[in-house]
C-alpha cells in the first residue's frame, strides 16, 4: 500500500525524507470513506493526507510500499556555549583561571593538558573544588567546608570578570557557521537557547558581544547555577525545554563534549557534536551526528534542514 502525505505547516522545509509505510502507519490511518484526513500527532503540526491519491495508488498492485513525508522543523535549537559558540576553553577560561590564581597569590597554574583533564568536570567552581580536593588546598584557603565554598565562589567571580574582559575585547571569534545556523532558525520561527555550565554573566557576554544585541534579544540563556546538577546531568536541558514549552524529542542540541552529549541524550533530545580543540578525541558514539564545526558556505557541514531530518527520524522510528 502506498500513499502521499503532504506536510502543511506555515513554513514548509525544503528537504524531504522517505520512510516505510509500516513505520508511519503507527502515526496515521486511512479511511476510504473520506477524501482528506488531517492529523496533528506528528511534530505538533497538521498532516494533510489526500485519500484520493491513496485510493488511486491502491489500484496499482505494483505500487511501492513507500510513503513520502516532508520534514518538520525542530521546535528549538539548544547550543552549548564554550567550545560550540566560541572555542573559549584553552585561551579564554584557562587563562582567566590562571590570572585569578596569580592575582590571589595562590601559587597555582593550570597548563593546557591539565585543563583538558579538568574539563571532564562540569562547572568552574566544581572544577576548582575537585582540583583542590585532590592536590591540596592553597595555604590562603580557609579550612571550614562552608568557608571554602565561599572562597571558591569568590575565585570564580573574579575569574568571570577577567574572562568577560577578554570577550568584550572580541579577542575570541565565533566558530564557523554559528551565526548562520542561528539566523536560519530565526527565519523559520525556531526557538534558540544557550545551555551552559558556565557562569550566566560570561555566557551572556559571549552571546551579546559576539552574536550582537539583535540576536541576543531572541536567545534565552540557561547557565551556571540555574540547576542544582550540571552536565552530564540532563537538568539544564530539561529546564530549557520546559521553559520554552517544547517537547524534548523535538529539540536539537549542538554540543562539543562527551558530558554535554550525555546530558542532551539523557534529556531525550537529538544531539549534534561539533568537536572543539579539547574534545576532538572524546567518545561520541551516541551522538546523532559528529562534525568538526557547523561551517559557513562554501565549507558548510550542516544546516537547519539537516537538524530537521534528525527530528523526523525521531518521530518515524
Amino acid at each position: 500500500m502506498a500513499s502521499s502525505i503532504i506536510y502543511s505547516p506555515s513554513t514548509t522545509p525544503s528537504s524531504t525524507s522517505i520512510y516505510s509505510h509500516t513505520k508511519l502507519s503507527k502515526l496515521c490511518s486511512f479511511n476510504k470513506n473520506v477524501n482528506i484526513i488531517k492529523l496533528s500527532s506528528l511534530f505538533g503540526k497538521t498532516l494533510t493526507i489526500t485519500n484520493e491519491l491513496h485510493i488511486k495508488l491502491m489500484s496499482n498492485k505494483k505500487s511501492s510500499s513507500v510513503v513520502t513525508c516532508s520534514v518538520s522543523l525542530p521546535a528549538a535549537l539548544l547550543f552549548d556555549c564554550d567550545g560550540v559558540l566560541v572555542d573559549t576553553e584553552r585561551d579564554g577560561h584557562r587563562v582567566s583561571f590562571n590570572d585569578t590564581f596569580t592575582e590571589r597569590g595562590l601559587g597555582v597554574s593550570w597548563d593546557v593538558d591539565l585543563y583538558g583533564e579538568l574539563l571532564k568536570i562540569g562547572g568552574g567552581k566544581e572544577r576548582m573544588t575537585a582540583y583542590f580536593n585532590q592536590t591540596g588546598w592553597p595555604e590562603k584557603a580557609p579550612s571550614g567546608e562552608a568557608e571554602r565554598k565561599e572562597f571558591v565562589a569568590s575565585l570564580h567571580k573574579q575569574k568571570t570578570e577577567l574572562f568577560m574582559a577578554l570577550i568584550e575585547k572580541k579577542l575570541l571569534p565565533l566558530r564557523p557557521g554559528v551565526a548562520k545556523l542561528i539566523d536560519q532558525a530565526f527565519a523559520k520561527g525556531v526557538k534558540v537557547a544557550v545551555c551552559s555550565t558556565s557562569n550566566e554573566k560570561a555566557v551572556s557576554a559571549i552571546v551579546s558581544c559576539l552574536l550582537g544585541p539583535e540576536r541576543a534579544a531572541k536567545i534565552q540563556i540557561f547557565a551556571g547555577d540555574v540547576v542544582p546538577k550540571k552536565k552530564p546531568d540532563p537538568a539544564i536541558y530539561i529546564l530549557a525545554s520546559t521553559t520554552l514549552g517544547v517537547d524534548p524529542a523535538s529539540c536539537v542540541v549542538v554540543e562539543d563534549s562527551a558530558i554535554g552529549l550525555a546530558a542532551a541524550k539523557a534529556a531525550g533530545m537529538k544531539c549534534i557534536v561539533t568537536k572543539s580543540g579539547y574534545t576532538a578525541e572524546e567518545d561520541f558514539e551516541n551522538a546523532d551526528a559528529v562534525f568538526d564545526c557547523i561551517g559557513d558556505p562554501p565549507e558548510e557541514r550542516f544546516d537547519l534542514d539537516f537538524c530537521a531530518s534528525l527530528v523526523a527520524k525521531q518521530y518515524a522510528s
